[in-house]
């Protein structure tokens, strides 16, 4: 599935979520002193949750949306990383090599897939190709061919470790922003209740008080929790990319030195 549709997809979905929590949990009459639902009963959290009004339900869509991708990314980082350790997987790929036994190292790449067994792979199926008595590529072009593998291989898997991540980074800011929209709107329906003539209304200062300080907080909990985990994934990959390049320098020094 194309990036751009998943995050369709999730939005959609989450926002249908967003709104029944909104509508029937949050906004569950029994959390309220009155049938405007407008008061909450005291210390009712989700009561005082749901006065802060429709853009309760887009934060809740946001905070939704932060928790799958943060969840399809810790499984698919995962499963970049292979069935074993990398160090453990790499020194047994060493081994096969400076035995000669290229076959047996693309094997073993196959057993462990991942990101840095799917590079070293390409590397050497082309390093196999061109040592073949078919082929008359001298050793020189040799080497600069599984280069060129090396590098047409790691512009394939960086995309694939990097998906989604610039979502969850424009989340944290789109939630930013939301959570402020809410604080102005909140303000705005609470210096109108202190501008009615006479006594201000009571209720209506409170409602918009409590509207501006959930949005504000509820914007700062999405976005907190999209940069922490932008953060996180960034140096996952990072960790990933200094791992591939490690391991594929290492073997073209080993391919070179045969």
């Amino acid at each position: 599935m194309k990036q751009s549709a998943f995050i369709v997809i999730l939005f959609a979905l989450a926002l249908v979520v967003a709104y029944v929590i909104y509508q029937f949990g949050l906004g569950n009459p029994a959390n309220f002193k009155d049938a405007a639902r407008e008061v909450p009963l005291n210390g009712n959290l989700m009561g005082t949750i749901f006065v802060g009004g429709p853009l309760v339900v887009l934060l809740i869509t946001l905070s939704i949306m932060d928790v799958a991708i943060i969840i399809e990314r810790t499984l698919s980082l995962r499963k970049a990383a292979g069935k074993q350790a990398v160090p453990k997987f790499f020194k047994k790929v060493v081994d096969e090599i400076r035995g000669g036994n290229i076959d047996a190292a693309i094997t073993t790449c196959d057993t462990q897939r991942g990101s840095v067994a799917n590079v070293l792979k390409a590397a050497l199926g082309r390093y196999k190709e061109l040592t073949s008595g078919k082929s008359s590529v001298d050793q020189e072009k040799q080497l600069v061919e599984v280069q060129r593998s090396v590098e047409e291989s790691m512009m394939l898997e960086t995309p694939l470790l990097e998906k989604n991540l610039i979502a969850l980074s424009t989340i944290a800011s789109i939630a930013t922003m939301v959570g402020l929209l809410g604080t102005v709107i909140g303000m705005i329906r609470s210096f109108k209740a202190l501008a009615q003539a006479g006594a201000p209304d009571a209720i209506a200062l409170a409602t918009g008080i409590s509207e501006a300080l959930i949005n504000t907080a509820g914007g700062l909990f999405v976005a907190i929790l999209g940069i922490v985990a932008y953060n996180f994934f960034v140096n996952k990959v990072d960790n990933f990319t200094f791992q591939i390049d490690e391991a594929t320098y290492n073997m073209m020094q080993l391919l070179k030195s045969k």
